[in-house]
């Protein structure tokens, strides 16, 4: 599958900063088949389906996207904050499925 025209490609490979791979990320997608990612700041629904799309070759009929706010860490002399985050909730089609552990069926 390829990216439609509107979005340049350069761009698209950096919406996608990492897979969230965690006790949650893995409970929903063994529940809902979505894939959970982090994303850039200011990236959109129809720019994050066109990314996933292109990289992985896989059929996206979703997207939900939730702005995780930084926490405050306090420790004896200073007080720090960790960064806002956006975490991109991918749903995909029925039979596709993504592999980040690296590992071939």
């Amino acid at each position: 599958m390829t990216a439609p025209k509107k979005y340049d490609e350069g761009r698209l490979m950096q919406v996608l900063v990492a897979p969230i791979i965690s006790e949650k990320a893995t409970h929903v997608a063994d529940k809902t088949n979505a894939v959970t990612f982090k994303v850039l700041q200011d990236a959109t629904k129809p720019e994050i389906k066109a990314a996933v799309e292109l990289m992985f070759n896989v059929k996206v009929t979703g997207v939900s996207v939730a702005n995780i706010k930084g926490k405050t860490k306090r420790t004896a002399r200073s007080v720090g904050r960790r960064d806002n985050i956006r975490k991109a909730y991918v749903s995909l089609a029925a039979g596709q499925e993504l592999n980040f552990s690296g590992e071939t069926a």
